[in-house]
């Protein structure tokens, strides 16, 4: 069994949501990573989406943006964000890693390169922003063989076809439902406007279903818990890691996942 499917189906017998933090491999600098992704379990993540810096990210808002530039600036490369992944396993072999990222570094390793490293370095999942799943096929079947779960997204504006195609293609994972139209940090969530889309989605697959964009406090996640399978929080962590000091943020970024994830345990509860 996949670590992506004995996670969501171990929280699904506990009626827990899951907490999917996304920090930027590399940012502020590549040795900082792993002890960053091992405290991030260690207060309650359940999955880690690891995200592989590119120069133009254009999904992103300005705070990840610049964590890209930060990330790219310190050397780290395609090669090593899976380096990362390997260290990482070397402590922990049970939470399950997706990396988030653009087509190109992928493209310029070699889909069949890439998915084989993937594989050894210990990653569960794999999202491309910019592939969109029509011209996903070579790649998906790559990645599939060595169960790797490609994950797909869903926005606000895809049609119910859509969402019918999509939900077909993705056998294993799970869905990632950009909440809000627009880049990542932005706007504020409509968590009524959520809940009426995620149920619409749930009419199309049994996969578990996971919200981000616009999760940016406590409050926020537990109402999303309750409507959702996995909270994905972002923006919110990147920018503690731009602004707070270095040495700080072994404390301040688990400090902050600990409230969240409190915060959707006793909403779940209630």
């Amino acid at each position: 069994m996949s670590r992506l499917k004995n996670c969501f189906d171990n929280l699904r017998a506990q009626q827990r949501a899951a907490l999917i933090p996304y920090i930027t491999a590399g940012d502020p600098n590549p040795t900082l990573t792993v002890p960053l992704m091992q405290a991030l379990v260690a207060e309650g993540a359940d999955v880690i989406e690891l995200g592989i810096p590119f120069s133009d990210p254009m999904a992103d808002g300005p705070v990840i943006q610049r964590a890209s530039e930060r990330a790219l600036a310190a050397g780290t490369s395609l090669r090593r964000v899976l380096d990362i992944v390997t260290t990482f396993r070397e402590h922990d072999q049970s939470t399950p890693v997706v990396l988030m990222g653009y087509l190109n570094p992928i493209e310029v390793m070699g889909y069949k390169t890439f998915a084989d490293a993937a594989n050894e370095a210990g990653v569960d999942g794999v999202l491309t922003v910019d592939l969109p799943p029509e011209e996903m096929a070579d790649f998906g079947d790559l990645l599939r063989s060595h169960e790797i779960a490609p994950i797909f997204l869903l926005a606000p504006t895809t049609t119910p076809e859509r969402i019918k195609r999509i939900s077909a293609q993705a056998s294993s994972g799970y869905l990632y439902y950009v909440s809000l139209k627009g880049v990542t940090g932005s706007a504020t969530l409509d968590v009524t406007a959520v809940a009426d889309k995620v149920a619409e989605i749930r009419q199309h697959t049994e996969l578990p279903i996971g919200v981000g964009f616009g999760i940016k406090d406590a409050d926020t996640a537990a109402r999303v818990a309750k409507i959702s399978d996995a909270v994905i929080v972002g923006s919110a962590i990147v920018r503690l890691v731009e602004t707070e000091p270095e040495d700080k943020l072994l404390e301040t970024i688990p400090a902050f996942l600990r409230e969240l994830r409190q915060a959707m345990d006793a909403g779940i509860v209630e």
